[in-house]
């Protein structure tokens, strides 16, 4: 699984003026229901019951926020770089300003977990985030994430 096969890049934003974690995961949804064509409400209501279970803010500024959403054919991927962090319950108590969200098939088995992986490992990379931090241009990020993987595997 790679970068280009999770992530469209219409499915990547930079938002000022986001005020709290329910506005990011409307927004999260309505992005995702633009590139993907899946359901907005349904894309909200399930990443709210998924973060009911747990905070998905990883630490480092990172929040990686996921669910299953019928209507897929594959896992797919929408991330958003925010020009002001906000409080996500993150486990090192940090705000958040990098938010990568995965949308999987509701019968994904291991795919949904290889993504959440390699996500979790790319945005792990101090390197990257400080990229993706300094680039506030969505054609630009998308290229950072797509080409951070592509390096590593040369």
């Amino acid at each position: 699984m790679t970068f280009v096969e999770l992530l469209k890049p219409e499915a990547v934003k930079v938002l000022a003026g986001v005020s709290s974690k329910k506005r990011l995961m409307h927004d999260v949804a309505e992005l995702a229901h633009t590139a993907y064509g899946v359901g907005a409400n349904m894309c909200v209501e399930a990443l709210m019951e998924r973060e009911s279970l747990g905070p998905t803010g990883v630490g480092h500024g990172v929040a990686l926020p996921h669910a299953r959403v019928p209507g897929l054919d594959s896992v797919v991927g929408a991330f958003i770089l925010l020009e002001k962090p906000i409080d996500f319950e993150a486990v090192d108590r940090q705000p958040v300003d990098l938010v990568f969200a995965l949308f999987a098939p509701e019968d994904a088995g291991v795919e949904h977990l290889k993504a959440l992986a390699l996500v979790s490992r790319t945005l792990r990379e101090v390197s990257i985030c400080r990229k993706l931090r300094a680039n506030p241009d969505a054609a630009t990020l998308y290229t950072i994430l797509t080409e951070a993987q592509a390096t590593k595997a040369a």
